[in-house]
């Protein structure tokens, strides 16, 4: 291996971000959001040039240690091997780490429509021809991405702020949490590192004066979390997450998304998830929390 040069970054304190995903998902607002945060942004980077262009980034210093490079199907040069990618730089001794965006077909094909263009790959076919290619394409880049941002349920300015609050560099170095609420009846978040199930507490929408109010309004909180078994769930669950913190930030795993969910995600999931994060912070690891389904009832 050669020398490294005066001013450069070793290989492995490289922060380096790969970011790939359906065409549709959110690629450019993820892009535009590193860059608030401090990375040095590489979009529409041939596959075949990711690993020189970590070897210059290695080599450039402190100005570009953190890198991130945008790889999507519009390159000609795509080899559909970005696992093996990914490989080939941990071999180099690079960390790097793999940034899914996703959504679900209908909401990738309004977003398509709006705009008024053709899917890259969708050729003479229909829309739903192209988005089912890139998928194809795409499976094995899904399935060893560390962090996946599903952005079906999320405006720009939310995928956004979620980004920034995943790679702005922390005043201490770990593993960073969101707790996510979530109803059952909207869907299960695909983006969830952990999946809760907390519709064994009793539901305060069948209580008339809690109906209207939300899980981060006292009265709601101090319900839930009165219930019987409810504060031990939280104690338990989150002793469990802290229990995997060292493993996975040995493994590189920087952001996790832990999902509570409830009926309608309005009251119990999101006063368990309020309540997790603040024994996650009490415990030194940087949580906040996300309220998918809130507004939605």
């Amino acid at each position: 291996m050669a020398a490294v040069q005066a001013g450069a970054t070793d290989r492995g304190e490289l922060d380096l971000v790969i970011v790939t995903g359906i065409s549709g998902g959110g690629r450019s607002t993820v892009a535009r959001a590193l860059e608030n945060v401090g990375y040095y942004v590489i979009d529409n980077l041939p596959e075949s040039l990711v690993g020189q262009a970590a070897e210059l980034a290695a080599a450039g210093g402190e100005e570009v240690r953190r890198t991130a490079m945008v790889l999507d199907v519009r390159s000609r040069a795509f080899m559909t091997d970005l696992v093996g990618v990914i490989e080939d730089l941990r071999k180099g001794g690079f960390k790097p780490h793999l940034v899914f965006v996703d959504a679900d077909d209908d909401i990738i094909i309004r977003r398509f429509e709006k705009v008024r263009r053709a899917h890259p790959l969708q050729g003479d076919g229909m829309l739903a021809d192209g988005i089912a290619a890139e998928r194809r394409i795409l499976e094995p880049a899904r399935g060893s991405a560390d962090t996946l941002f599903d952005t079906t349920h999320l405006n720009e300015n939310q995928l956004r702020s979620r980004v920034e609050e995943a790679f702005l560099a922390p005043s201490t170095p770990g593993l960073q949490f969101t707790c996510m609420s979530f109803g059952f009846k909207y869907g299960i978040p695909r983006d969830a590192d952990y999946v809760a199930d907390v519709r064994f507490l009793p539901n305060p929408y069948w209580v008339p004066t809690l109906r209207e109010h939300t899980g981060t309004d006292q009265d709601v909180s101090d319900y839930v979390l009165g219930q019987d078994g409810a504060e031990e769930f939280v104690a338990a669950y989150a002793s469990l997450l802290l229990g995997t913190t060292q493993g996975f930030e040995r493994e590189g795993k920087r952001y996790m998304t832990i999902a509570i969910g409830c009926t309608g995600g309005k009251h119990r999931s999101v006063a368990i998830a309020e309540s997790l994060a603040k024994r996650l912070n009490a415990a030194g690891f940087p949580a906040n929390t996300h309220h998918r389904d809130r507004g939605n009832e």
